[in-house]
């Protein structure tokens, strides 16, 4: 079954989601959380070959991107975040689902996961290592890597990712995967991000970081050894996350944790190997246990 051509939408945590969909309603939920700077339409391999297989595949556009309200309280603290996968959990019916997240989408599934472990049955995490090693490990190459995170907190970033055709933006993206042609990818991003209320959306998530990391509740969410089964997927060649990041870290998986390396991908592997990517996820979900 073929992935919707044009969102939905559902209400959930007090907010209209955008989503996209694809198999039958009755099958298995599992939601594809998206990152920065991305969206849902980077999920569609992942929805058909889901679908296909009788899973109910929803990928949500995250909160503030298009065409998803913007939150009237620019609250995009990761509990937000992570409540907002549970609440639509409830909304499409189900008791449990899997969580595919990239990016911040994987931030996302890794808190609701360690926020209500009896919804969240396992995660697929691409991109991310467990935060407890990003936040407390980070190599020198990696703190480098991620100065981006401090521009965003500037006022006037919105103006610098926005100038000349959004060329800062696509050359950061671009860093991050060497050599892909993510042009496509991109292209509803910067449509969306055309509204700069939307981009301050998206940089929202950055800009809650700061207190989110002095907050008892959002810190047990990030540091919490992973209770779920978990399947990691990073790119060698990923200029955003180093691929070291990602070694060492088993020990904060406490249901099992396994890692694949895309060998010749960077940061976006879901749009730059869509097919091994949309396979990597449904063999995890096809060996999980009930």
């Amino acid at each position: 079954m073929s992935a919707s051509a044009q969102p939905r939408f559902i209400t959930a945590n007090g907010l209209d989601f955008g989503f996209l969909e694809s198999g039958p309603v009755g099958g298995p939920l599992v939601l594809l959380a998206h990152g920065f700077p991305d969206s849902a339409w980077s999920f569609q391999p992942t929805l058909q070959a889901l679908g296909a297989a009788g899973y109910r595949a929803i990928a949500p556009f995250m909160r503030g991107y298009l065409p998803t309200q913007i939150p009237s309280d620019g609250d995009y603290r990761v509990v937000t975040l992570a409540r907002d996968l549970i609440a639509l959990i409830d909304e499409l019916g189900a008791e449990r689902a899997v969580v595919v997240g990239h990016d911040w989408g994987a931030v996302t599934a890794y808190a609701a996961a360690a926020l209500r472990p009896d919804r969240v049955r396992a995660v697929v995490c691409a991109a991310i290592p467990h935060l407890r090693r990003f936040l407390l490990r980070p190599t020198l190459t990696q703190l480098m890597r991620s100065r981006y995170m401090l521009r965003f907190q500037w006022p006037d970033a919105e103006r610098h990712l926005a100038g000349d055709g959004f060329a800062e933006l696509r050359a950061l993206a671009q860093t991050w995967s060497p050599g892909a042609d993510l042009s496509p990818a991109l292209a509803p991003v910067i449509g969306g991000f055309s509204d700069v209320a939307r981009l301050s959306a998206a940089l929202g998530y950055y800009r809650a970081m700061p207190h989110t990391l002095f907050s008892g509740e959002a810190w047990q969410l990030w540091t919490a050894p992973t209770p779920v089964p978990a399947c990691l997927i990073y790119g060698a060649q990923d200029g955003c996350i180093g691929a070291e990041m990602f070694a060492g870290q088993a020990h904060l998986f406490a249901a099992g944790m396994q890692a694949v390396c895309f060998e010749k991908a960077g940061h976006f592997m879901q749009v730059e190997q869509p097919q091994r990517f949309a396979q990597t996820v449904l063999s995890f979900l096809q060996n999980l246990k009930n």
